[in-house]
């Protein structure tokens, strides 16, 4: 397989963001769950809450930190392989990450220095708004991050200026508010609240299969299954709005998701299986349910869908008229000062439009000279690879509805007192409860595979391809750092999961002998499917 610079470097970005979200969403959920079972110990005053909070609060640091390290040097690769993109989008871009680093990284950095070290210098509620602030910092980068990522996908408050060659602000509230930006972040934490929800579900059930540290299991079991239930549900109804946005802004994505190539009549019916063939463009076999896409997709039964094959014509037009955005843009930049009224106001009717002339660029170096045959060409290089699209948006809407069923259970039980019954007579449960430990993570790349893949060739939707937003490095040296950074990023990765495993063996403490005794009576005979306690 032949790479190209553009390749190498989005496959670059690619392993390093989905290395990242590796630690992101755990951080998310486990801040929120510390917080949350810190108030009830501060409410209560029992003891054992609290060491619980500093139990899963030991396994938040480990992951913290290796979230952090991942994440820095991320925003350096906007510079490093995609200087034009950074040139491009520096005036919107810049206000969120500056805020997201000054208001949201700093707070949570500061107040996780004072949660692991202020237990015996700070009273209870010091302790407490302290934990809070953690959870409240840590999702507050998430909104930031997602904010600027919601505005790749759909661009709003700002215009193209031909003269500096920028995206410039023309309203920070639109940016701010922006409707896919502000569904991609609650999905997103809700995501995250599910994948700790999981986490302390699975180890939560280790301990009670080996009938150790039974009280601060069950008890983390019966916050977790609570707090879980309610952000499953959230992750389903949110993902929807996040479906029901793309059909109004990223038609393209949608139909790549639902390998549609024809415009059917409304409402769409659904694929739940399909076989999508790129080079016949069409699928081979498919297994549909009736009205359901266009029932989901515009909440209503008139609105159609369009087909990958519709829009690939729309795109067709676009490029059309962005090849005449091209010819002023062109004779703006020649002569700034000359370029008549008349020149600017072509260019302004037509800038819309503007990104789809810059499609031809890979086959041709003028776009005002493409042939018919390269304007097909580039209008089907606005389809991205359907097949991985179809699955990974499947794979990821499995995973959420299991989710539901599994802390529904967990629920039930634990909410019922009967959580000693499911240790005695429903075992299965707490295996299955271990093995789905790594679920949410799978969940969670397929979800940025869809998101981020789904937007190809697209780095700002519709305005700026992704070709022409990269550096001008060499294959050798993104080759050299792509091989750095998998080096680094899975050494990491091995010890994080290494800490994990040593602390999650160690186990909370039990506080008095007498319930480290109890915990020992009822210590069962080790299963086929059980760690290893040494």
């Amino acid at each position: 397989m032949e790479f190209d610079v553009v390749d190498l470097s989005r496959l670059q970005f690619a392993m390093t963001a989905l290395y990242h979200f590796l630690f992101v969403p755990l951080t998310l959920g486990l801040s929120v769950l510390l917080a949350t079972m810190e108030t009830v110990y501060v409410i209560t005053g029992r003891e054992v809450w609290k060491r619980m909070v500093k139990f899963w609060g030991t396994l938040f640091g480990i992951n913290f930190v290796l979230g952090v390290a991942t994440g820095l040097t991320m925003e350096f690769q906007f510079g490093m392989n995609w200087a034009y993109f950074s040139q491009y989008v520096g005036d919107v871009f810049g206000a969120p990450l500056a805020i997201e680093g000054l208001m949201a990284f700093f707070l949570e950095a500061t107040f996780v220095g004072l949660f692991f070290f202020g237990w015996d210098r700070m009273s209870r509620r010091q302790h407490l708004a302290a934990t809070w602030a953690v959870a409240i910092g840590t999702n507050l980068s998430a909104l930031w991050i997602l904010i600027a990522n919601g505005w790749m996908q759909h661009p709003v408050g700002a215009t193209f200026n031909p003269d500096t060659m920028r995206m410039e602000v023309t309203s920070f509230y639109d940016v701010l508010f922006n409707p896919v930006a502000q569904a991609k972040f609650v999905h997103t934490v809700s995501a995250g609240y599910v994948t700790a929800t999981m986490f302390v579900l699975g180890i939560s059930a280790w301990y009670m299969l080996r009938g150790r540290h039974l009280e601060i299991a069950k008890r983390s079991m019966a916050v977790a299954s609570a707090f879980g239930f309610a952000s499953a549900l959230s992750v389903v109804v949110l993902g929807d709005e996040s479906g029901y946005e793309a059909n109004l802004n990223q038609k393209m994505k949608l139909a790549a998701i639902e390998a549609m190539w024809e415009t059917e009549p409304a409402p769409a019916s659904f694929n739940v299986v399909a076989w999508p063939d790129m080079e016949k463009r069409e699928n081979l076999f498919a297994i549909e349910v009736p009205y359901v896409m266009g029932l989901i997709a515009t909440r209503s039964l008139d609105t159609v869908i369009p087909g990958i094959k519709e829009l690939v014509a729309q795109s067709k037009d676009r490029i059309h008229e962005g090849v005449i955005a091209w010819d002023a843009l062109q004779k703006i930049r020649a002569n700034p000062q000359g370029a008549g009224d008349d020149v600017r106001e072509t260019f302004k009717k037509h800038s819309g439009s503007l990104g789809y002339a810059y499609l031809l660029l890979p086959f041709t170096d003028n776009p005002m000279e493409a042939t018919p045959e390269q304007i097909d060409e580039a209008a089907w290089s606005s389809v991205p690879n359907v097949f991985p699209m179809f699955y990974s948006f499947r794979i990821m809407v499995a995973c959420g509805f299991y989710f539901i069923l599994a802390t529904a259970v967990f629920f039930y039980y634990s909410s019922a007192g009967r959580l000693d019954f499911v240790r005695e007579k429903r075992r299965w449960l707490l295996h299955v409860a271990v093995l789905s430990i790594p679920l949410p993570w799978i969940a969670c790349e397929m979800g940025w595979i869809v998101a981020e893949y789904g937007r190809q060739p697209w780095i700002i939707e519709s305005m700026l391809p992704t070709s022409a937003g990269v550096s001008s490095l060499s294959i050798v040296e993104i080759l050299l750092t792509l091989t750095g950074f998998v080096v680094l990023y899975s050494t990491l990765l091995v010890i994080e999961v290494a800490l994990m495993i040593k602390y999650i063996k160690i186990g909370p403490d039990d506080g008095d002998v007498h319930d480290q005794g109890l915990a020992a009576a009822a210590r069962p005979v080790a299963g086929p499917a059980q760690i290893p306690a040494e």
